[in-house]
C-alpha cells in the first residue's frame, strides 16, 4: 500500500503529535526540569520535521549523566500514529555493524576468534576476484573497512539460514580495488564476510548469535532482526519520493535481504541504541571488559573521509578527530526510507542517536550529526577547520570516475561522473549536468558544494597511488576509479547521500 503526501497534509497528519507527550528521560519516572540544550535539540528536531517534511523521527540523547528519549511525529502517513522511543521501532541500517564488531570482540575474549587471523583461517574456502588478496586478508581488515574489494555487493541469496553462506561463497565475482589493509574504503561487503565468520565459529546462524552475545545479556528487548518476534514494536512504515516528487508510505521498502544483515538489517528503537550507547560508553560490566570497548575504538585503520573527515575505522567503529582533540565515535544507517544516526564523544560523556522514517531525513541527521551544532553544544567540540580556497591548478584531479554497486540481482551496476576544473573548483557533472561542486580546503581534500555554490557539511577526498598519480574519489566512503570504465548499466544521477546502499 502507498499513499502520498504532501508537505500540507504531512503537517496536517503531525501536528497533533509534534506537541504531545513530554520528553522524559530514561533513567526516571519523574521528569526533573530539563536542560535548555535538550529542548534546543527538541526545537531543532521539530523544524527539520517540517522543513524537510519527515514524517517520524524518534531520538535518544545522554548528556551530563543523564538519559533523555523522545519520539515525534507518525510512524506511517498512510495509518498515523504516533511515533515513540519505546516501542517504535526503525531499520537502524549499518548501526547494525556495531554488533557485529562488538560480538566478534565477545568471541576475541573467549579466545574463539583472533582478529589479526587471515579470514581463511575460519572460512577456508574464501576467495574474492583476487587470489592474492583472498589469501591474505584478515578478520580486522573485514571490520575496518580496509579489505580492499568493491564494498557494495548486495546479492540477495535467499531467506533461510544458509543464506549468508551462499552469498559468501559468491565472493569470487566481487572485484578487488586495493590491496588489505592499505586503503579505507566503506565495505558493506566485509561485514556480511565478518557476519560469517561469526556463524563459523559460534556453530549459530548470525542473527542468533548476536541475540544470544549481545541482545539478551544487554536486554535489548526492542531490537532483533525480525519484528514479528519484537515484543509490542510498531514498525516505523519507510517513506520514498515518488516519481512525482510526492511522498508515500512503502512498508515493502522495510525488507533487507537476510546475506546483509551482518551489514545493515538489525531493527531497534530509540531507548535501546541509547541502551547500547550507554554500554560502549561504560566499562563493559560482566559482559566485555573495559579494554576490549577501547580497542574497538581505538587503533584505527586507514583514514579518509565518510561525510566527515575520518581517522579511520577501528573495530567497526567510525573515529572522527575534533579541533579540540577528544574522538568522535560514530556509525549511522541509511536504508530505503529508513535513515539514522549514531555517535559519542567518550571523553566527555555525551551520545546521541535520531532515528527517522523517511529518505528525506537525511537532510536532518546531516544537520545534527555532520555539523557542528550538536557537537558543540553537548560536548564542546568542533570539526576540524575546513576553509575553502581557490586552487590554481587542478588538472591533476580532472577526468572521469566511476562508482560500482552488484545489486540484489548480482548485476553490476555503474556510474560515471566527469569532473572538470572550473573558476578554481572542481564541477562534478553526470551527463553533463553539474550535480555538485568541489572546493578545497587542504590539498586533496574539499567540501562538497552545491551547484549554485552554497557550501554543504559533507566532505571528500581523492585517494593517489604509489606513483603519486590521484587514482581514486573517495565519496560517501566509497572509492570511485578514475578513468574507469563506462557503466555497464547506468545508476541514473549521483545523491548528495548514498542510498539505499548501508
Amino acid at each position: 500500500m502507498t499513499e502520498q503526501m504532501t508537505r500540507r497534509t504531512l503537517l496536517t497528519a503531525t501536528a497533533a503529535t509534534l506537541a504531545a507527550p513530554a520528553l522524559v528521560p530514561a533513567a526516571a519516572s519523574a521528569a526533573p526540569r530539563v536542560p535548555s540544550a535538550v529542548r534546543e535539540l527538541e526545537d531543532r528536531i521539530r523544524e527539520a520535521m517540517e522543513l524537510y517534511a519527515v514524517p517520524g523521527v524518534a531520538f535518544g540523547l545522554r548528556y551530563r549523566g543523564r538519559e533523555y528519549v523522545r519520539g515525534f511525529g507518525v510512524t506511517s502517513i498512510a495509518d498515523p500514529s504516533p511515533v515513540d522511543g519505546d516501542t517504535t521501532v526503525f531499520r537502524v541500517a549499518s548501526t547494525t555493524k556495531t554488533f557485529t564488531g562488538t560480538a566478534a570482540m565477545r568471541l576475541v575474549e573467549r579466545g574463539r576468534l583472533d582478529l589479526d587471523r587471515r579470514v581463511r583461517a575460519y572460512l577456508p574456502g574464501f576467495r574474492t576476484s583476487d587470489p592474492a588478496a583472498s589469501a591474505r586478508v584478515t578478520v580486522r581488515q573485514l571490520l575496518n573497512h580496509s579489505a580492499g574489494w568493491l564494498g557494495d555487493y548486495l546479492l540477495d541469496t535467499g531467506s533461510d539460514d544458509a543464506a549468508l553462506a551462499r552469498y559468501v561463497a559468491e565472493m569470487h565475482r566481487v572485484p578487488q580495488l586495493t590491496p588489505p589493509g592499505e586503503v579505507f574504503s566503506y565495505n558493506n561487503a566485509a561485514i556480511s564476510v565478518a557476519g560469517r565468520v561469526i556463524e563459523v565459529v559460534t556453530g549459530r546462524t548470525y542473527e542468533q548469535a548476536v541475540e544470544d552475545l549481545l541482545l539478551e545479556p544487554l536486554g535489548l528487548r526492542r531490537s532483533g532482526f525480525d519484528i514479528t518476534r519484537i515484543p509490542g514494536a510498531r514498525m516505523a512504515v519507510p517513506h520514498v519520493i515518488d516519481e512525482a516528487g510526492n511522498l508515500v508510505a512503502q512498508p515493502e521498502r522495510w525488507s533487507v535481504p537476510r546475506s546483509v544483515n551482518p551489514a545493515g538489517g538489525l531493527i531497534s528503537s530509540a531507548r535501546d541504541q541509547l541502551r547500547w550507547a550507554r554500554f560502549h560508553l561504560g566499562d563493559g560490566g560482566r559482559l566485555l571488559s573495559r579494554r576490549s570497548l577501547h580497542a574497538m575504538r581505538s587503533h584505527p585503520g586507514p583514514g579518509g573521509t565518510l561525510f566527515v573527515e575520518l581517522d579511520g575505522a577501528g573495530v567497526t567503529w567510525m573515529l572522527r578527530p575534533t579541533a579540540e582533540g577528544p574522538t568522535v565515535v560514530q556509525h549511522g544507517g541509511d536504508w530505503d526510507g529508513q535513515h539514522s544516526g549514531f555517535l559519542m564523544v567518550p571523553e566527555r560523556d555525551f551520545a546521541l542517536t535520531v532515528l527517522t522514517n523517511s529518505d528525506t531525513g537525511p537532510a536532518l541527521l546531516d544537520d545534527l550529526f555532520i555539523g557542528d551544532w550538536a557537537l558543540s553544544r553537548f560536548a564542546g567540540v568542533h570539526n576540524l577547520p575546513a576553509v575553502v580556497r581557490p586552487v590554481a591548478d587542478l588538472a591533476g584531479y580532472a577526468g572521469s570516475y566511476t562508482l560500482q554497486q552488484i545489486g540484489f540481482d548480482g548485476e553490476l551496476v555503474s556510474l560515471v561522473l566527469e569532473i572538470v576544473a572550473d573558476r578554481g573548483m572542481l564541477s562534478v557533472r553526470v551527463d553533463g549536468v553539474e550535480q555538485m561542486r568541489l572546493g578545497f580546503y587542504r590539498r586533496d581534500y574539499a567540501v562538497v558544494h552545491l551547484p549554485d555554490g552554497t557550501p554543504t557539511t559533507q566532505r571528500v577526498n581523492f585517494v593517489r597511488g604509489r606513483g603519486g598519480e590521484v587514482d581514486w574519489l573517495r565519496f560517501g566512503g566509497r572509492l570511485l576509479r578514475r578513468g574507469g570504465v563506462a557503466p555497464l548499466r547506468t545508476a541514473g544521477t549521483l545523491p548528495f547521500r548514498l542510498n539505499p546502499w548501508i
